[in-house]
Parts: structure tokens; C-alpha cells; sequence
């Protein structure tokens, strides 16, 4: 009873936290680029564990980026899990320092099994943030002031982002593997506005430009697990993940004009991709995980996209080709302590090192960065809450007229479980 009543509660919270916030409003200049800055995916714990998550087998917990993994839920349970994350962005390029930060709403799943050996699972998560906002003002006497062009302010404006949602099954056969497909839904557009306006005003015209790319459609992953036999208190997992390449429909609308103070308004270019399809590259995934159960697991993730054979119109010379390598490492000092509850918490750590897929002036933004994460148990349950910290850095070099980003991310996700259609004893 006190389960479901958590489960009801969290309900009411997830409703709420979806009238928060709309999008993540955390300026990232590099979001200007492609469809924007790709968010990390998976679970809290997983992002604990510097974002490993493809061999992983937990029967409280939903692996997405491997629908192999949904065999592992126990039968007759129920797990619903929805998370919130804070981040801070603090941007420099070598002369100048800023500062943005927000909340906002990141995932929701929900699994359960169909059977002994079938699992499904479905679910809501970010694939890409598009907000940004630039300003900068010319005066004269500053660096870039020109006096046939005068004194002027531009303005540039990112909105909007791209998600995913996903339902699928998992089966598993020949008692050690499992497999399974996810079917995904991509939904979303980003807006970009540029303009520039002058000093003088109403006795000259000012420009502006305005992209709206909107992708949508259908895809597949697929994913295969094995669970290598050894003894009752250890385990080895290995497993791999594939999300196909798949052409989406498109629409993209590029508009230029020069405007006055007067609504007056004259068109310099207008394009539009008409029937043109984006087409997102696929994703492999590969990684193994090892440990003592209920004790200890560590982890490992290798996950590659050919970015560049990507077909996105406004991103022509901007993407290159990613490759990144995941660690994690987890420890519980005793998961099913009855004496001590501060024994039951699992401990959590990682790291992560990227390419990112922008390329700009010809050369390909890196990243790297460290996590930590706890999962707190709920008193007489399998129910826990996951916090995770990320601290994540993203540059290129000030040379090149690139910049710094040190983004800082805490998550905290409610993974509720629950045992459904059992009449218990006792309560």
C-alpha cells in the first residue's frame, strides 16, 4: 500500500513538473549548430556511472539505450521512473565570462514484464537542447567598430529541442541471452532568429534572419545481451545496441529581409527544403560490466555515430563524426541491512571522454568530464530516489574564436517499483 501511494504521489509531481518548463533554457552558444546540444541518455544511475548503461541488467531500473535489458524486470513488478535535473553553464573565451542556469523536466519510463522471459518498457527523453541567446552591442571606440557600418546591436535567438519517445520489448532465450527493439518516435523543432539593428534607428533599414527546422518520424533500436555464466555472487555482462539510420521528415524554412522603423520590408532570400528528408546517421553501442551482485559493479561504454554522413539542411560543415568512452563504478557497503540504512545506499562514480559532433572553423569540439551519484533506498521497498552530479566541459580553442563551457548538471529522479496482481500476508 505505502508503494502505490509513492506511486500515485509521483504521478501528481511528474504532472506538475510538466507545466515547469517547457525547455531547457540554458545557454550553450554551440547549440547554434546542427539540431542543437545532444543531451546524455539514460537513467540517473547510468549517468551516475558516466553514462554506462548498455550491459547493464537491473530488475529496479530501465536501460533504454539497450531494450535487451527490459528481460530483467521481475515478474509481476511494475518500475516507473521520472527525474528533474539543475545545470549550470558557465561560459569564457578567454576575455569574457557568462553565466546561465534552469531546472527543468528530463525523463519519464515505465516497465514492467509480460511474461518470465518478456519484458516491455516505454518512455519519454531528450535527444537535443536548441536554446542559446547572443547579444552584443558596437559603439564607438570599441574593437570592431566600423564608421561606414556605424554603431549597431545584434541579437541571436535559439529556441526549441527534439525528443524522443520510445516503447518496446525485450525476450530472452537460450537462458544466458537476451534480446530486444525499441520502436522510437523523434518529434520537435528548433526556431533561430538573427538581427541586426542600428543606432540610427529610423533613418535606416535592418536586417534579420529567421531558420525553422522541424524533424519527425519513426525509428528502431535493437540490442542483444548476454549474461556470461559464473558463480551465484558474480557476474559478467556483455552487451551491444544499434539505432538504425533512418531518413525523417523535414521541414526547413530559411527567410531573409531587411525591415524599417516604418513596417516597411524588403525579401533578400527565401529558402525552403520543400520534400528534402533529413537523414540522422546510426548509433552503435558496445560495453561489458562486471561485479559482485548486490555488491559491486564496474562498467564500460564505447558509443560511435557517423555524424558526418548526416543530411540536415542548415548544418551543411558543421558535423563531424563522434566516438566516446564511458567508465562507471558502483558500491553498496550492504543492500539488504536491516541494522543500518546508511549501509544500504549506493555509492556511485564515472567519467566520460567525446568527441562532439560540431566542427567549426575546422575543428571538432571535445568534451570530457566526471559524474558521482547515490541511490537512496525507500524504507521497505525496492523503491529509491537516484541523484547524480555531472560536471562535463565542452571547448575548442580560444585561437580558433572558440570557447570554454563548464557545465554542471545534478539530477534527481524518483525510481519507484512495485510488486502488482499479488495478494500479500502481510502488510
Amino acid at each position: 500500500m505505502q508503494n502505490k501511494i509513492i506511486f500515485l504521489a509521483g504521478l501528481l509531481l511528474f504532472a506538475f513538473l510538466l507545466n515547469l518548463s517547457g525547455q531547457k533554457m540554458v545557454n550553450s552558444p554551440y547549440a547554434r549548430f546542427n539540431i542543437g546540444v545532444l543531451e546524455p541518455a539514460g537513467s540517473f544511475r547510468s549517468l551516475g556511472m558516466g553514462g554506462t548503461s548498455v550491459s547493464f541488467r537491473d530488475n529496479t531500473s530501465i536501460y533504454f539505450n539497450n531494450p535487451a535489458s527490459y528481460t530483467s524486470i521481475d515478474t509481476n513488478s511494475f518500475i516507473f521512473d521520472f527525474g528533474i535535473d539543475y545545470s549550470i553553464n558557465k561560459l569564457a573565451n578567454g576575455e569574457t565570462r557568462f553565466t546561465s542556469d534552469d531546472m527543468n523536466f528530463d525523463h519519464l519510463l515505465l516497465g514492467f514484464p509480460l511474461g518470465k522471459n518478456i519484458g516491455v518498457a516505454a518512455g519519454l527523453v531528450p535527444l537535443s537542447n536548441g536554446y542559446y541567446k547572443l547579444a552584443e552591442t558596437i559603439s564607438q571606440g570599441d574593437p570592431g567598430y566600423d564608421p561606414v557600418t556605424g554603431e549597431y546591436s545584434s541579437n541571436h535567438l535559439g529556441e526549441g529541442s527534439f525528443i524522443n519517445f520510445f516503447a518496446g520489448a525485450g525476450i530472452k532465450f537460450l537462458r544466458h541471452f537476451s534480446a530486444g527493439a525499441n520502436m522510437t518516435i523523434l518529434f520537435g523543432q528548433i526556431r533561430r532568429t538573427n538581427r541586426i539593428t542600428f543606432s540610427d534607428y529610423e533613418s535606416v533599414f535592418h536586417y534579420n534572419r529567421s531558420e525553422n527546422l522541424r524533424i519527425g518520424g519513426v525509428n528502431f533500436d535493437y540490442g542483444l545481451q548476454v549474461a556470461l555464466p559464473v558463480n551465484k555472487n558474480y557476474f559478467i555482462n556483455a552487451g551491444i545496441s544499434l539505432t538504425s539510420g533512418k531518413r525523417y521528415k523535414s521541414d526547413y524554412e530559411d527567410f531573409s529581409y531587411l525591415f524599417s522603423a516604418f513596417n516597411t520590408a524588403d525579401t533578400l532570400s527565401y529558402f525552403t527544403g520543400g520534400d528534402q528528408k533529413a537523414y540522422i546517421p546510426g548509433t552503435l553501442r558496445a560495453g561489458f560490466s562486471l561485479g559482485r551482485k548486490d555488491k559491486m559493479t564496474a562498467s564500460f561504454d564505447y558509443i560511435t555515430t557517423k555524424w558526418s554522413k548526416a543530411e540536415i539542411l542548415g548544418a551543411e560543415g558543421y558535423l563531424a563524426d563522434t566516438r566516446s568512452l564511458h567508465f562507471g563504478i558502483e558500491f553498496i557497503p550492504e543492500k539488504y541491512s536491516i541494522y543500518d540504512y546508511f549501509r544500504r545506499i549506493e555509492y556511485r562514480a564515472g567519467a566520460h571522454i567525446e568527441d562532439n559532433y560540431v566542427i567549426i572553423n575546422n575543428e571538432q569540439i571535445k568534451g570530457y568530464g566526471i559524474t558521482a551519484g547515490l541511490g537512496i533506498p525507500v524504507r521497505r521497498s525496492l523503491s529509491k530516489a537516484n541523484i547524480f552530479f555531472d560536471y562535463t566541459v565542452r571547448s575548442g580553442s580560444f585561437d580558433n574564436n572558440l570557447h570554454r563551457e563548464n557545465y554542471f548538471t545534478l539530477g534527481v529522479s524518483l525510481n519507484l517499483h512495485d510488486y502488482w496482481f499479488l495478494k500479500r500476508r502481510y502488510d
